[in-house]
C-alpha cells in the first residue's frame, strides 16, 4: 500500500483518463464506482486490502444498526448513529499507525474498530454501566467525549507532547461541523498552529449540525479556514474510502514529518438521526436524503469490486455471516452485562484520594443505605 502526494496516472475502464469529484474536492472513486485521478493524492491498494476496507464498512454498518435497534428496546440509553459516514471514519482509522493517538467524538464508532476497540465496550457507555469501559493507552484511542469540540484542545495538547518528546506519530482529533462553530476548536486551531503540533484536524461535514445546516454556521467551507490560522487544509469526499485514505494518511505525515497541523473536512451526510432522541424528518427533506444515498460508500466500493472482478459471492456470503456473528455477539452481550457498583463511581477521581470526595462518598453510601432501611421496615421481622 502507498500514497503519493503527487498522483500517479490511472485509467478507468476502457483507457480513459480522468480526474474525479468537483473543484476543491478530492475524490478517487465516483459514486457510480468508477475509479479516477487526483493531480494531488493517489493510492495503490491491493485486492485484499480493498476487500478489507469494504469489510470494515458492512460491520460497522452492523453494529451500528444492532445499537439503534438495542436502543429502541430500552436495552441503550442513547446511540449517536454514524449511518452513511463509514467511509470518512473507515478510510481515516485505517491511514493511522498504531504508535498515532486518536481522540474520538461520541459517533467514531467504526474509527473505534479500526483501533481493535471492541464494540460491546462502546455500547456499555450507552447503556450506562461503565464511563467508557476500555484503557485509552492500550489503543492509543481516547474515551469518548461528549462535550462539543473540546477533544480538540485534548489532541492538540498531547500533540505538544509528542514533538517535545520527539517522538514520531502524529495524533488525530475528529470533531463535526456543529463543533467547528465551538471556541475550543478554534483555540485548538490556534495552539496548533503556534506551536507546530503534529495533530490533524478531521472534520466529518455530514452538513447537519443537529438541526442547523452548514451553511448557517459558515460562510466558507470549512477547510478553508485553515488559511487564517496558518495551516493548510483539504476537502476530500467522505462517502469515497480510497479518497478518505489516501487524504488522511498524507496529512498524517504532514503533521508527524515536522510540518505542522492540517485539517481534513470530510465531506459526507449524516442518513440517519443526530441520536435516537433526534427526528430528522421535522427538519430536513426526503429528497435530500434520497439524493445521498445514491452516494452510499458501502455500494460505491462493492460496485467497483464487482467491475474489476476483485470480489466474488463467496466473499459476500462470508461478509453477511460474519455480520449476523457479530450482531448476535453485540445484542447478547449487552444484555448480559453486570449493573456497575454504584460506590465504584468515586473509586479513580483522584489518584491519591481527596477530602470532598470521601464525604460525597460518605453522603452518597447513607443515601443508598436508607433505601434499605425502608425495605427492612417493609419485611415483617425485620426493622424496629
Amino acid at each position: 500500500m502507498s500514497v503519493k502526494s503527487t498522483a500517479a496516472r490511472r485509467t478507468t475502464r476502457g483507457g480513459a483518463k480522468r480526474r474525479g469529484g468537483e473543484p476543491g474536492l478530492v475524490q478517487l472513486l465516483t459514486p457510480e464506482g468508477e475509479r479516477v485521478e487526483h493531480p494531488e493524492y493517489s493510492i495503490d491498494l491491493t485486492p485484499e486490502e480493498l476487500r478489507g476496507l469494504y469489510r470494515d464498512m458492512v460491520l460497522t454498518r452492523r453494529f451500528d444498526a444492532e445499537a439503534i435497534t438495542l436502543q429502541r428496546q430500552g436495552e441503550l440509553g442513547l446511540w449517536a448513529s454514524l449511518l452513511g459516514q463509514e467511509a470518512a471514519q473507515i478510510g481515516s482509522g485505517r491511514a493511522t499507525r498504531p504508535d498515532d493517538y486518536v481522540f474520538p467524538t461520541y459517533r467514531e464508532h467504526g474509527v473505534a474498530w479500526t483501533r481493535d476497540v471492541d464494540p460491546l465496550n462502546l455500547l456499555g457507555m450507552f447503556r450506562g454501566v461503565n464511563n467508557g469501559g476500555w484503557d485509552p493507552n492500550q489503543n492509543n484511542f481516547h474515551l469518548y467525549t461528549i462535550v462539543i469540540g473540546s477533544q480538540t484542545l485534548h489532541a492538540t495538547g498531547y500533540a505538544m507532547g509528542v514533538a517535545k518528546d520527539g517522538a514520531d506519530s502524529a495524533v488525530i482529533a475528529y470533531f463535526g461541523d456543529g463543533a467547528s462553530s465551538q471556541g475550543d476548536v478554534a483555540e485548538a486551531f490556534t495552539f496548533a498552529a503556534v506551536y507546530n503540533a503534529p495533530v490533524v484536524f478531521f472534520c466529518q461535514n455530514n452538513q447537519w449540525a443537529i438541526s442547523e445546516p452548514t451553511e448557517k454556521q459558515s460562510r466558507v467551507p470549512i477547510y478553508q479556514r485553515a488559511a487564517g490560522f496558518g495551516f493548510p487544509g483539504v476537502r476530500v469526499d467522505g462517502n469515497d474510502v480510497l479518497a478518505v485514505l489516501a487524504v488522511t494518511r498524507a496529512a498524517m505525515e504532514h503533521a508527524r514529518s515536522g510540518q505542522g497541523p492540517m485539517l481534513v473536512e470530510a465531506f459526507t451526510y449524516r442518513m440517519g438521526a443526530h441520536t435516537t432522541t433526534d427526528d430528522p424528518t421535522r427538519y430536513r427533506a426526503d429528497e435530500e436524503r434520497e439524493e445521498w444515498a445514491s452516494k452510499d460508500p458501502i455500494q460505491r466500493l462493492r460496485t467497483y469490486l464487482e467491475r474489476e472482478g476483485l470480489a466474488d459471492e463467496a466473499f459476500y456470503a462470508g461478509i453477511d455471516a460474519e455480520s449476523d456473528a457479530l450482531a448476535k455477539r453485540v445484542r447478547e452481550g449487552v444484555r448480559n452485562m453486570p449493573n456497575p457498583e454504584p460506590m465504584a463511581i468515586f473509586d479513580h477521581v483522584y489518584a491519591d484520594g481527596h477530602a470532598l470526595v470521601d464525604e460525597e462518598r460518605a453522603q452518597f453510601a447513607a443515601y443508598m443505605a436508607s433505601f434499605e432501611d425502608v425495605e427492612n421496615a417493609a419485611v415483617p421481622g425485620k426493622g424496629h
